[in-house]
């Protein structure tokens, strides 16, 4: 990660976005040994090895990714496993240029078997963060087919709208414009390349053990408010995305609709969000 954010810095990017689960990793085609009814004992042992890979927050880890954002002067948003007493959660980092975190947003929604690993956040972790750059808020993975979720963080204004995912479909690109064009914000859309050779050698992974096979295979994408792609999407192969934002395609998007605004319709719809930690 230092030497990504260190790479994007000598391109003068201001924020930088990385994937999903980019530290502590996302542990594609793992099943943690698990059936309907059953969990196997090397499956607790790879579950055992996941969580001893995740970061704590606070933590040394937190204080060293801090130390990258400080060292460059530059925004960072980064996906990570986090553990909290036994649980993990799939994370999403916001640290500022003097080392600040934030925002932390931890995925509502795990999707299928992600469920069984990571736990789930709450509305006390859905902030859209105001900085000199723009409304930085994130949405991770597919949070993002989340309307209601979309609309609480275009209702606080965002306009650096960041996506950490893993989903490298061609679909994928499909919804981040639509997003883009929706929400009338810029989609800083990060997915991870990932090689079986990434992964501990000693792991049987679903989609096979070749080490040049490719587990998620990128798309990255920068796409500008009405819609058009200002930076990839690139696939089969690690890069840096790099794109300069006109802030003035914002309000140039927000004359013919603003789904927060004047599109909006109070009269007719109304957004109900518990901004609480879940609990009574």
């Amino acid at each position: 990660m230092a030497d990504l954010t260190a790479d994007a810095a000598r391109q003068k990017a201001s924020l930088v976005v990385f994937p999903e689960a980019f530290i502590g990793s996302y542990p594609k085609g793992i099943d943690f040994g698990a059936r309907l009814g059953s969990r196997s004992m090397e499956g607790r042992d790879q579950f055992q090895r996941y969580f001893d890979a995740a970061i704590s927050i606070p933590g040394p880890q937190m204080e060293h990714l801090a130390s990258i954002a400080v060292d460059h002067g530059i925004y960072l948003v980064v996906g990570v496993i986090e553990r909290d007493g036994g649980t993990l959660y799939c994370t999403a980092l916001t640290i500022g240029p003097d080392g600040t975190l934030l925002a932390k947003h931890r995925k509502l929604m795990p999707t299928a078997l992600e469920r069984l690993v990571w736990g789930f956040g709450d509305g006390s972790t859905m902030d859209v963060v105001e900085t000199p750059l723009g409304q930085i808020g994130t949405a991770i993975c597919w949070e993002n087919y989340m309307p209601l979720y979309r609309s609480h963080l275009y209702a606080q204004g965002v306009t650096l709208y960041c996506a950490p995912t893993v989903d490298d479909r061609e679909e994928w690109q499909a919804s981040m414009r639509h997003i883009a064009l929706e929400g009338r914000c810029f989609v800083l859309s990060a997915c991870q390349y990932l090689e079986r050779s990434d992964l501990p050698a000693d792991l049987d992974c679903r989609e096979g053990n070749d080490p040049e096979t490719s587990l998620i295979k990128g798309g990255s994408v920068i796409i500008s408010p009405l819609g058009t792609c200002l930076a990839g999407p690139v696939y089969g192969k690690e890069t840096v995305l790099v794109a300069e934002l006109d802030r003035r395609d914002l309000a140039r998007g927000k004359f013919d609709l603003d789904v927060a605004g004047h599109y909006g319709r109070p009269d007719v719809f109304r957004l109900s969000v518990n901004r609480g930690d879940g609990f009574p």
